[in-house]
């Protein structure tokens, strides 16, 4: 009987995605606990944790959760993890996405089916629609710079989310993450040009190049009220593109907080 092996980052994400699936195995690289149980594996030594993978009759691997990217130690590695460096470290000097599709390679050359969340999990992604609210045409305008700024930024492995608000970028998000961005843009408010207009709206999407099947954006209700701490009118997202954490509780706090909460065609 084969099985399903999740490999667990930080955030909710996980932990939604284990729940959902039947009896995965969960690991988590060492460092980086993801609050649930999941035992510890070193990127030293990849090669042997596939081969444990392979031993216990996984098939099917599925990222989910934050990663960063690990600090490596160069006596840690076995030989014939050691024989893959190059290969990541040349990946690497093309960014974090380009790293984490080298990586995936990798586990596939071992006979391990990378499957993307949306992929075993679609009703956590919705399809496009506007889940409650109602975006007004300043906040299209809005959703639709943002959409473009994204596509700019993308091949430069930036970041999947930016705060646009009356046409004027805000913010964009960067290594330190969502929390952070939206803090930025929340404290210089102010910058708006007409104090009366469009609050402006907080959009996110996947990189245009990225693979979805890892990092894979998302949101929850944790992002809404961040969104509205920094006095946005709502949230927009790439339909198809964004998964949606806890969707009926996300739905309520945007409600409650007279936010929008919008999958963009």
């Amino acid at each position: 009987m084969s099985r399903t092996a999740v490999i667990a980052g930080r955030g909710a994400l996980a932990e939604t995605v284990v729940a959902a699936l039947d009896a995965p195995l969960v690991y988590a690289l060492e460092g980086f606990e993801p609050g649930i149980p999941a035992q510890p594996f070193r990127l030293e030594r990849l090669v042997p944790f596939l081969d444990s993978l392979v031993e216990a009759r996984v098939e099917n691997v599925v990222f989910a959760g934050a990663i960063r990217r690990p600090r490596l130690d160069p006596e840690a590695f076995d030989a014939r993890t050691a024989q893959l460096v190059p290969r990541i470290l040349t990946a690497m000097q093309s960014g974090d996405d380009a790293a984490l599709r080298e990586v995936l390679d990798i586990f596939e050359e071992h006979d391990l089916s990378v499957r993307g969340v949306d992929e075993l999990l679609p009703d956590l992604v919705p399809a496009a629609g506007v889940l409650t609210g109602a975006p007004s045409e300043a906040d299209r305008r809005d959703a639709e710079q943002a959409a473009r700024i994204l596509q700019g930024t993308g091949e430069f492995d930036i970041g999947q989310g930016v705060v646009i608000a009356q046409g004027l970028c805000l913010a964009i998000e960067t290594l330190p993450g969502t929390a952070a961005m939206l803090e930025f843009a929340g404290r210089h408010r102010d910058l708006k040009p007409n104090p009366a207009g469009s609050k402006g709206v907080f959009y996110k999407a996947p990189k245009p190049t990225q693979d979805r099947r890892i990092d894979l954006p998302t949101i929850g209700p944790e992002t809404v009220s961040q969104a509205a701490a920094a006095g946005l009118a709502g949230i927009a997202w790439q339909a198809g593109g964004v998964i949606v954490l806890e969707r009926d509780k996300t739905v309520a706090r945007a409600s409650d907080a007279g936010l929008f909460l919008w999958a963009r065609d």
